[in-house]
């Protein structure tokens, strides 16, 4: 296994992010994404893509956080 995969598996656990999570927003099967992260695929990009992914997702939380109105 490739160390970027553990990294990304742990960055995915520390955020909450799950694969069926991932696959989605990458337009992707949540099988696929299962198969890269067990390292049985790896396919050019995959780490870029996967992370950039992860930090849109991210990104998309804190907006939808902070657009939350507060209870009055």
């Amino acid at each position: 296994m490739e160390s970027w995969i553990a990294q990304v598996v742990g960055e995915m656990h520390v955020k909450r992010i799950t694969g069926k999570e991932l696959a989605a927003h990458m337009g992707v099967t949540a099988e696929y994404v299962s198969i890269i992260l067990n390292g049985k695929r790896s396919p050019k990009g995959a780490e870029e893509k996967l992370r950039k992914a992860m930090k849109e997702i991210e990104e998309k939380r804190k907006l939808s956080e902070g657009s939350e109105s507060p209870l009055t």
